[in-house]
């Protein structure tokens, strides 16, 4: 699988050596840095088109040098890794991969290996933004894009990158159109710099474009995450029926035994991780052959963009029982009673009283709105996803990505006079699409999809989740095609479930008209900015 690679002088390798586990792959681990300089890189990470190194460089290292030589060897690590090998191998405590993290940048991967890498619930995820960068440079001397390695060298391959080069072309070739297009609706206010007006219309200008590309674009993601944590994502990955994800899962192990290798061990034994890998692959076949059995023929009903499709009708009576419980001596079913027998403006009365006097989004009530739950079937572009499933606490599955629920066309590439080309883009994805399936299948076939196409996926998640998705994801600097899906979300819970108490709680529900959904953000970071004391 190719990479693109930079070019560092003498100087740059001898600085950059102490600090990353490596200089020339994708992969690679922080080390000997403090953790607050790890996280502060990686929150830059998401908005910049450099590689984490040479961000590094570039805004972080004379910073970090200036505070001495970086720290020696950990001490004692032979010990560690034979007190390890006695707990883990012999009494399989499995918690103490737990104690131990790293942070690891995972560079250049598709949109659909970073959803592979993101699936794990207990780690941490900031991967680049494409709200924020333009996408019609060559680093390399090629598109930021995987061609799949199923295909790579063959007719198909090759069909896959002049298909690429037509759609990255089209991206940059459209890309100022739709920038006046918005800087005519949009005039600069006269009390915002050139700066916050340009960083504003341009993220609205990606905004609307990234979902142009094919879910083969290539982004950076920084990950943290405990040994446990990587081993099951490990573990995942290299049972993943895209061979992208296998390979990277390769170099993810070498790069992470170079800072926690006791932790991983288990990962390539063949009784063990191989075997575990296995049962994971053996088993999503078997279900697929399964499936197919069963839905042979049959098409996909018509729904909503957002469908509610299971709730409990008594959900809102077991929050009030969860909400008396931990004051009171009684038993749980006893509260369950209880507030069966309440009014309903007793009800409202315990949840108003457990919810409280909110403040912001930030402030939540307790674990009794863990009590009902909701299952939502979501049909969306692909860039929506995206962002919606970075909620990884909730249960969320997809379907796989491909042109049969259609695709979207933003309002805005009509007024530009660009639809032609649009749809242009989108018959194009298809085709490369058909052609991919014939030669690799499905699942490599994704790659070719553009962002804009639909994916069905389902969320199910309890009340106190659904409060903070659907607070965050209404909110107004959020993308506009997630922010409609939050809000019907509400209004289900609400009208549909009839949870009306527990939709009333979520009273930072932003239903506001937002036309520039960057400019309030970008306007509080340069007042930031404009405060901050110069060190």
């Amino acid at each position: 699988m190719w990479f693109a690679t930079e070019e560092w002088t003498p100087e740059e390798r001898a600085r950059l050596e102490p600090y990353f586990t490596n200089l020339d792959g994708p992969v690679f681990a922080l080390v000997n840095l403090p953790e607050v300089v790890k996280g502060a890189l990686f929150a830059r990470y998401s908005r910049t088109s450099k590689s984490l190194r040479r961000l590094f460089l570039d805004e972080f290292a004379k910073d970090v040098e200036a505070t001495g030589a970086p720290s020696p060897a950990p001490v004692g690590l032979e010990r560690a890794e034979r007190l390890y090998d006695n707990v883990f191998f012999e009494y399989g405590d499995d918690s103490v991969a737990q104690l131990g993290g790293v942070h690891l940048a995972c560079e250049q991967a598709s949109q659909l290996l970073a959803k592979a890498i993101e699936w794990g619930r207990l780690a941490a995820y900031l991967e680049q933004s494409t709200r924020y960068l333009r996408y019609d440079d060559r680093p390399g001397g090629r598109w930021r894009l995987t061609v799949p390695p199923e295909i790579e060298g063959t007719p198909a391959g090759r069909e896959y990158l002049a298909f690429a080069d037509r759609t990255f072309a089209a991206y940059g070739r459209m890309f100022q159109p739709v920038y006046d297009l918005f800087a005519e609706r949009f005039p600069k206010d006269p009390g915002d710099s050139d700066f916050v007006y340009r960083s504003t219309i341009t993220a609205k200008t990606c905004d609307t474009l990234r979902v142009l590309l094919p879910a083969g674009t290539r982004s950076n993601l920084g990950v943290y995450a405990d040994g446990q944590a990587f081993e099951g994502m490990l573990l995942r990955m290299r049972a993943h029926p895209l061979a992208e994800v296998r390979e990277y899962a390769d170099l993810m192990l070498a790069e992470l035994r170079k800072v926690i290798p006791s932790f991983l061990k288990r990962v390539d034994l063949p009784d063990r991780g191989v075997a575990w890998s296995e049962y994971l692959r053996e088993t999503r076949e078997r279900v697929g052959r399964v499936a197919a059995r069963c839905t042979a023929g049959i098409d996909p009903e018509p729904r909503e963009e957002v469908t509610l499709v299971d709730f409990d009708p008594d959900g809102e009576e077991k929050v009030v029982a969860a909400a008396l419980y931990a004051s009171t001596d009684l038993p749980d079913d006893q509260l369950r009673a209880i507030a069966r027998s309440m009014s309903q403006t007793e009800r409202e009365a315990v949840l108003t009283a457990y919810v409280g006097q909110r403040g912001n989004r930030r402030h939540k009530p307790g674990r009794a709105f863990e009590r009902t739950a909701y299952r939502f079937d979501v049909l969306c572009d692909f860039g929506a996803f995206r962002d919606l499933q970075r909620h990884r606490p909730l249960t969320l599955e997809w379907q796989t990505l491909g042109p049969r629920h259609g695709y979207e066309t933003p309002e805005q590439i009509a007024a530009a006079g660009l639809e032609a080309d649009w749809h242009r883009v989108m018959e194009d994805s298809a085709t490369a699409w058909a052609r991919l399936a014939d030669e690799a299948g499905r699942d490599v076939a994704q790659y070719a999809i553009s962002m804009a196409y639909r994916i069905r996926f389902v969320m199910q998640m309890n009340a106190r989740e659904a409060m903070h998705l659907i607070e965050l994801r209404s909110s107004p600097q959020g993308h506009p095609t997630y922010r409609r899906i939050a809000h019907r979300m509400h209004e289900l819970i609400a009208e549909e479930a009839g949870h009306r108490a527990i939709a009333a709680a979520m009273r930072f529900v932003d239903r506001s008209d937002v036309d520039l959904e960057r400019l309030e953000a970008e306007r509080r970071a340069a007042a930031r900015r404009a405060t901050r004391t110069p060190s």
